[in-house]
């Protein structure tokens, strides 16, 4: 690890801290739903049906409001395409990509130590 918390709270005060959007962040990008949104677009570009599809259990409706707040974040792109019916494009932006660039490590080692985690090996 290349710098500890402490040193991030050390070079910006308050960081982290009740009522600091650094919480809401967290919240947005660390949610079950957040992170497996996040997840599968770093595999490239989906529509809606995809989406739903790749991540397994996700209401429409948690589906729509998660890709809204990832997208108001910056974190997703989406296009809409002027076709007949409606065709609706998401991806990452530069910095969803940058963020999953730092997340999918994580995401590995979850996939990895799990099942021994909670006693399943």
């Amino acid at each position: 690890m290349s710098v500890s918390f402490a040193q991030i709270k050390e070079s910006t005060p308050a960081v982290f801290d009740q009522g600091c959007g650094t919480r809401v962040v967290l919240d947005h990008i660390m949610s079950k739903w957040g992170v497996l949104i996040l997840s599968s677009l770093s595999d490239g570009t989906h529509r809606w049906g995809e989406l739903r599809r790749a991540v397994d259990g996700i209401s429409e409706k948690m589906l729509a409001s998660t890709l809204r707040t990832l997208a108001d974040d910056g974190l997703v792109h989406r296009e809409s395409l002027p076709t007949v019916p409606p065709h609706v494009e998401y991806s990452l932006t530069p910095l969803g990509r940058d963020l999953m660039e730092r997340m999918l490590p994580l995401m590995e080692w979850v996939a990895d130590h799990a099942d021994g985690m909670l006693g399943r090996d």
